[in-house]
């Protein structure tokens, strides 16, 4: 079994995480192939919507013999949480910072980046043993609160989530994020609509040579 810190350096590496939300089932296999295809290796199906472990099993299945990294976002407590692992989820993301879903996580080896927005939140979740830290939502406090909270805090992992684009994306990584998460300015939802998979991985594309530009800087 692949171990958290493995997982840590695999996701750093990569720099994106791609959430995909409210894909249809019949759709979640050539939409999480094509981002794939465009360079995101770290796949994260919400556990908002209806069947998501088993659309993680079957991503899985699909992705099984590349870099791929399937994992679950919008975990809420311990109990999905253990769902979504059973299924196959390598990392949970939750939106907040829960020690039952840092603890079910850590027993299994599944990195666990809890949401964050504080600096007592974020000390919460590293002292219950959060692998990272989910600052979410980041469009609320812009790229500025990841140096506000590393100031006091020190060298911590920072990825946020919701609110990056490709335009902004070089701004959290600037300030010290270690990679980020981005749902519609990656899972472009109307050409998924169209059944277009090859729109899906040159938006998916688009995004990876935003961040590797923005890196390279």
């Amino acid at each position: 079994m692949t171990d958290a810190r493995s997982l840590r350096d695999r996701i750093v590496e990569s720099g994106v995480i791609a959430v995909l939300r409210g894909v249809d089932e019949d759709d979640i296999v050539p939409v999480a192939r094509a981002i794939h295809d465009g360079g995101v290796a770290a796949l994260e199906v919400t556990a908002d919507g209806k069947r998501s472990s088993e659309k993680i099993a079957a991503i899985d299945r699909e992705l099984a013999d590349t870099d791929a990294i399937v994992g679950a976002g919008t975990v809420l407590d311990a109990a999905t949480a253990q769902s979504v692992i059973d299924a196959g989820a390598e990392f949970v993301v939750s939106p907040h910072t829960d020690a039952d879903i840092v603890r079910t996580c850590n027993r299994h080896g599944v990195l666990c980046a809890a949401g964050v927005m504080t600096p007592t939140e974020a000390v919460t979740a590293m002292d219950a043993g959060a692998d990272v830290l989910k600052l979410f939502p980041a469009s609320s406090m812009g790229p500025g609160h990841i140096g506000a909270l590393r100031g006091p805090l020190g060298d911590v992992d920072v990825i946020p989530t919701g609110g990056i684009s490709r335009e902004n994306a070089a701004d959290y990584l600037e300030a010290g994020a270690v990679a980020v998460g981005a749902g519609g300015a990656i899972v472009d939802d109307d050409a998924i609509a169209a059944g277009d998979m090859e729109q899906v991985r040159e938006t998916a594309a688009a995004f990876v040579d935003a961040v590797e530009d923005a890196r390279s800087e």
